[in-house]
């Protein structure tokens, strides 16, 4: 394995971009951090050639921009479905909907919450992650959602010991 390939330096920038997502206080550069480790991940797993994981990228991509513009739930229920559709066509197993659960929940958060309550939910998402990587043996996706579930756990108790008046 070339561990500096393109396409493995876009899982890193992925990577940095998904830790900066979480370290946001802001809701709208939470989401703009989001949608560029989804556009990262869209490259990255298109040039491992996982067309299931660019899909789901490309959804997760799609949500966190339409989350910026709109907290439509017909727009999320439209994001939902399209997660679901897609587990309907690729998922053989239980576990296969671990990921789409976790981006259903992810639509829900991004779409319906704001501030902790957005990002519990975002949390709970991460712990179906987790679960996924465990179970198909990654580790480094392992690593990357223990690192986003630290993080993101770190930002709600800063944002929670924040004055009620401060804001971003």
């Amino acid at each position: 394995m070339d561990w500096f390939s393109p396409a493995q330096c876009l899982g890193y920038v992925a990577f940095v971009l998904g830790v900066g997502c979480f370290l946001q206080t802001d809701d709208r550069r939470f989401k703009w951090f989001m949608a560029g480790e989804c556009l990262a991940y869209v490259l990255h797993f298109g040039l491992l050639g996982n067309p299931t994981a660019v899909a789901s990228s490309l959804i997760s991509l799609t949500r966190s921009l339409l989350s910026l513009r709109t907290r439509s739930r017909w727009v999320a229920a439209a994001v939902i479905a399209a997660n679901l559709g897609m587990g309907l066509a690729l998922a053989h197993r239980p576990s296969d909907w671990l990921p789409l659960a976790a981006s259903c929940l992810g639509t829900l958060a991004l779409f319906t919450l704001q501030g902790v309550a957005m990002r519990l939910l975002m949390l709970c998402g991460t712990g179906l992650w987790i679960a996924n990587n465990l179970i198909v043996g990654s580790i480094g996706g392992t690593a990357l959602e223990l690192v986003i579930a630290v993080i993101n756990l770190s930002t709600i108790v800063r944002l929670l010991r924040r004055p009620a008046n401060a804001a971003g």
